[in-house]
C-alpha cells in the first residue's frame, strides 16, 4: 500500500508546521508577542471568563444577599437577648417560688433549655457576622455557606415565632438570601479570579 491509497488505515503522515517566530525564535520588531508561552495571564476586566464576565464590583443582588445576611445575624442577636432576659426572669421567679427538690430539678431542666437556645442564637449571630465579612474577598465556599446558613436560619425561625413574629421575618429574609445567592451574578462574583 502506498501513502496515496484512500483505503490505507494509517493515512498520510502528518505535515510538520512551518517554523516561525515564537518559542526559540527571536521576536522581530513590530511583531506582537506570541501567546501561550510562560504563565497564563488574567483575562482583561470586562472580558468573558468561563461563560460570564469578570465582575469588578459586587453585583447589586449579591450586595442585597450580604445585607439580608446581616439582618439574619441581627435577628439572632435579638433572639439571644430575649432569651437572656427570660433567663434573668427565670432566676427571679424560681427564687420567689417555694419549690420541692423534684420540682427544682425540672426547673433546672427548663433553665438549661433556655441557656441552650440563647447560646445557639449567639453562635448563629457570630456565624452570620463571619459570613457577612467574607463577601468581599471570599470564594464559592462563602456562597455555599451562605445558602446553608440561610437554610438553618429558616429552621431557627420556628423557635422565634413567639418573639413578635421575628421568626416570620427570619423566614422571608432567609429565603431571599438563598434565592439571591443562587443567582448567576452571585455565582460569577464568588467564582471570579483573585490575584
Amino acid at each position: 500500500m502506498s501513502f496515496g491509497d484512500p483505503n490505507n488505515p494509517y493515512g498520510q503522515p502528518p505535515q510538520q508546521p512551518q517554523a516561525g517566530p515564537g518559542y526559540g525564535y527571536p521576536q522581530q520588531p513590530g511583531q506582537p508577542a506570541q501567546p501561550g508561552y510562560g504563565y497564563p495571564s488574567a483575562p482583561p476586566v470586562g472580558q468573558p471568563y468561563g461563560g460570564g464576565y469578570v465582575p469588578t464590583q459586587m453585583p447589586g443582588i449579591t450586595r442585597a444577599a450580604q445585607i439580608l445576611l446581616g439582618v439574619i445575624a441581627l435577628a439572632h442577636v435579638i433572639i439571644a437577648a430575649v432569651y437572656g432576659v427570660a433567663l434573668a426572669q427565670w432566676d427571679e421567679s424560681m427564687a420567689e417560688a417555694d419549690l420541692t427538690a423534684e420540682a427544682e430539678q425540672y426547673a433546672d431542666l427548663g433553665k438549661g433549655v433556655i441557656v441552650f437556645f440563647a447560646g445557639l442564637a449567639a453562635v448563629f449571630a457570630i456565624l452570620g457576622l463571619v459570613l457577612l465579612l467574607q463577601y468581599a474577598k471570599g470564594g464559592s465556599s462563602v456562597r455555599v455557606c451562605s445558602i446553608v446558613y440561610a437554610s438553618f436560619a429558616i429552621v431557627s425561625g420556628l423557635f422565634a415565632l413567639a418573639i413578635y413574629l421575628l421568626g416570620l421575618v427570619i423566614w422571608v429574609v432567609s429565603i431571599l438570601v438563598i434565592v439571591f445567592c443562587a443567582k448567576r451574578a452571585s455565582t460569577e462574583w464568588f467564582r471570579r479570579p483573585r490575584y
